[in-house]
């Protein structure tokens, strides 16, 4: 079973010691989250100079702070420097993140990231010279560079889900219940039949949020806080969670938003934890991993550990779910 890694620092170990130790372990790609602090493409490409086989990706860079053309030569680059290992994860991110963070407008964006992505597309393919006149972004006469990169993309909603099948090499979602995945991934497969693509070449790669205990409920518990934060905080996650738990993702969203952040972790359900993450103990959450996988149209597993998870149970969240543990 292929299975990704989502980096965290935790312990001693920095991010890029955490995907050192990733390669060891057999997963078979690293995944670099990016909001603030940090710059993700840094971390890739100290990654990439430090691993040799293991697969490196962004999950996600958004759409709006980088111009496309930043994003087709950050690819480039980062294809250079990996030997081809590189993955360029989009999506369009937050309104808290893209306004309050960058200070710039959360207008349109599921037309921005397919705009953005048709251009970085383009400008990556090395065929000739790009000339775009979209309806938001335009590029005249610049050449291809030649680094063709997949491109996957974090769509949640319908629309953003039926860019990842008119232009995308794969999808990454998050907060859509695993039982309702191969449901979501039909709005998918209807897009890119309509642009005479194989939907089965669409790679399928969620966040599979994960926490590992001997003690089943405290791995339970780091869950329901994650859980908590995305719905609370993110409208995109509460719709996507209220695809099966519409009243549940309404209650948390508002008691986060009343600011009692402890209680919108006790409203997620024992239900909601098993079917937005894995937890329990290490042979526990293998088991539920190889079943996700088994029973859904998951081809590519990203393991997340919550952050802020204790030390203790990163570690053993990352050792456990190490491809050569699992069936």
């Amino acid at each position: 079973m292929n299975v990704g890694l989502i980096t965290t620092a935790f312990g001693d170990n920095d991010q890029t010691d955490v995907a050192v130790r990733a390669e060891e372990l057999g997963y078979d790609a690293i995944w670099l989250g990016e909001l603030w602090g940090e710059s993700g493409v840094v971390q890739a490409t100290e990654i990439a100079t430090r691993t040799d086989e293991i697969g490196i990706g962004t999950a996600i860079l958004n759409v709006y702070s980088r111009s496309p053309a930043v994003l087709a030569s950050t690819a480039a680059s980062l294809q250079r420097v990996s030997d081809g290992r590189f993955t360029l994860g989009l999506g369009t991110s937050t309104p808290k993140a893209i306004e309050d963070l960058h200070g710039m407008a959360f207008d349109r964006p599921v037309r921005r990231a397919h705009e953005t992505i048709e251009i970085v597309r383009a400008f990556t393919d090395g065929e000739g010279r790009v000339d775009y006149d979209g309806e938001l972004l335009e590029v005249a006469d610049f050449p291809s560079l030649d680094a063709p990169t997949p491109i996957y993309n974090a769509g949640l909603g319908r629309a953003n889900r039926r860019v990842v099948g008119r232009l995308c090499d794969g999808w990454i979602p998050h907060n859509i219940p695993f039982s309702r995945l191969e449901e979501a991934f039909e709005d998918v497969a209807a897009a890119a039949r309509e642009r005479e693509r194989d939907p089965s070449e669409i790679t399928v790669a969620p966040y599979v949020p994960s926490a590992v205990s001997e003690d089943p409920e405290e791995a339970r518990d780091v869950l329901r806080r994650h859980v908590a934060y995305y719905v609370g905080s993110g409208e995109g996650y509460r719709r996507a969670a209220g695809i099966r738990f519409p009243d549940e993702a309404d209650r948390i969203a508002g008691t986060w938003r009343d600011g009692d952040r402890t209680a919108a972790a006790n409203a997620v359900t024992d239900e909601m934890v098993a079917d937005l993450g894995v937890a329990g103990t290490p042979e526990d959450v293998r088991e539920q991993l190889e079943e996700l996988v088994a029973e859904t149209g998951i081809d590519h597993p990203i393991v997340v550990v919550p952050d802020p998870a204790p030390d203790e149970i990163a570690e053993l969240t990352v050792e456990s779910l190490a491809p050569g543990r699992t069936a």
